[in-house]
C-alpha cells in the first residue's frame, strides 16, 4: 500500500541544487525532498510519499492523519519501522 505520511520539518538545506529536509515522523526522522513544496519551512508539517513531500498541511490535519494511519496499522508498513504513537508526532 502506498500512502502519504505526515511529518514535521526539523531542518532544511539545499544539496546540489535540491531542497531537502530532515522530517520527523514521531520518533523517526528521514531525509525528504522538498522540491514539490518550496514554500515549506522548518516547523511546517508536510505529507510525504516515497521520500518526497507532496503537500503542506497544518498541525491539526497532520495529527489527525497520523492517528488514522496508526489505527489502520499502516505506519509500520510505510516507514519500515515499528509504529510510533501519535502523541509523539508534535
Amino acid at each position: 500500500m502506498c500512502l502519504a505520511i505526515p511529518g514535521k520539518i526539523l531542518s532544511k538545506e539545499n544539496i546540489a541544487g535540491v531542497d531537502v529536509g530532515r522530517v520527523q515522523f514521531g520518533a523517526i526522522t528521514r531525509q525528504v525532498a522538498l522540491g514539490f513544496v518550496p514554500e515549506a519551512e522548518v516547523g511546517d508539517y508536510v505529507m510525504v510519499h516515497v521520500g518526497f513531500a507532496i503537500s503542506k498541511v497544518d498541525a491539526e490535519e497532520a495529527q489527525r492523519t497520523y492517528e488514522i494511519l496508526e489505527q489502520l496499522g499502516a505506519l509500520e508498513e510505510e516507514l519500515g519501522e515499528p509504529a510510533i504513537p501519535a502523541r509523539l508526532l508534535s
